[in-house]
């Protein structure tokens, strides 16, 4: 299951889910559980933007591993590599005219864009 932080468009300011080729997003009349989507309803799907985020939780662990098994050189290797993960910021047109602007992670965006392809 992949988190999809929607920010903008025809759906509400929340976070979705991509599971099974299905998008869980919240709507005005299905805000509790969400609308699901089959990401065969897709139409068009681009990238707004990309950036790389460090997640804090896995940085202070990999600075913990790295520190206990090589001491203070482990530790600064650790955090300067430790959490990292790449967002993707993408724009969303679907078959029913619907948009979306939303963030999610490169794999669960690469899965995206192929179901436009």
């Amino acid at each position: 299951m992949a988190k999809i932080k929607v920010h903008a468009g025809d759906f509400l300011q929340d976070e979705g889910q991509f599971t099974f080729g299905i998008m869980t997003l919240k709507t005005k009349k299905h805000s509790w559980a969400g609308e699901q989507i089959p990401i065969k309803e897709l139409e068009m799907v681009e990238v707004a933007s990309e950036e790389n985020v460090k997640k804090v939780g896995g940085t202070v662990g990999w600075g913990a591993a790295g520190a206990l098994l090589l001491g203070p050189a482990g530790l600064l290797a650790g955090l300067l590599l430790g959490g990292k993960k790449k967002e993707v910021t993408f724009v969303a047109k679907f078959k029913d005219g619907r948009k979306l602007l939303a963030t999610t992670d490169s794999k669960t965006f690469t899965k995206l864009q192929a179901a436009v392809f």
